[in-house]
């Protein structure tokens, strides 16, 4: 095996991983808090917000981004036309859909959800952060998680075309 095969195995083990992780959570973690009381949901989700960020997550999370760039790049300069398109198409699904809305918009409204104080606020006032917060999580979550699947699937492709 070659280096370029080596990083494209990562690619792949990484993507599929993140891929996994947001399918999972769209499927049942969203539908679990969601049948909590609106201080249990923010609570919960501020325990999940400080979870989430630890070194295993951010080796998929960050490392699928540079393993995707560095290896498209130099699929690229080998001039491997077989996976370099879909490395290429992965990459950018990935930057934009996964990284970059989860930058742009998720994590936005985690860091407003952080600095929330849960303990001093009225019932009205959860309802309201809730409802703010929810809605819009929920709907960049399921875009981000539809990028995630389809950057993993573009990856996969050339291997089912050898099938």
């Amino acid at each position: 095996m070659n280096a370029i095969q080596i990083l494209y195995g990562a690619c792949i083990v990484l993507t599929g991983l993140l891929a996994g992780l947001f399918y999972g959570y769209q499927c049942s973690v969203i539908q679990g808090l969601g049948r909590l009381s609106d201080k249990e949901y923010l609570s919960a989700f501020q325990s999940i917000n400080k979870a989430i960020l630890n070194p295993v997550f951010f080796l998929s999370f960050m490392g699928s981004l540079i393993v995707l760039i560095v290896t498209s790049l130099l699929s690229y300069k080998a001039g491997n036309t077989t996976i370099t398109p879909f490395l290429i198409a992965s990459t950018i699904v990935y930057a934009v859909g996964v990284f970059g809305i989860t930058a742009a918009c998720n994590v936005p409204l985690n860091d407003v959800l952080a600095s929330y104080d849960i303990a001093t606020a009225t019932s009205s006032r959860l309802y309201d952060m809730r409802s703010h917060f929810e809605q819009s999580w929920n709907k960049w979550h399921l875009i981000r998680t539809v990028a995630a699947v389809l950057s993993f699937i573009l990856l996969i492709i050339p291997l089912l075309k050898k099938i």
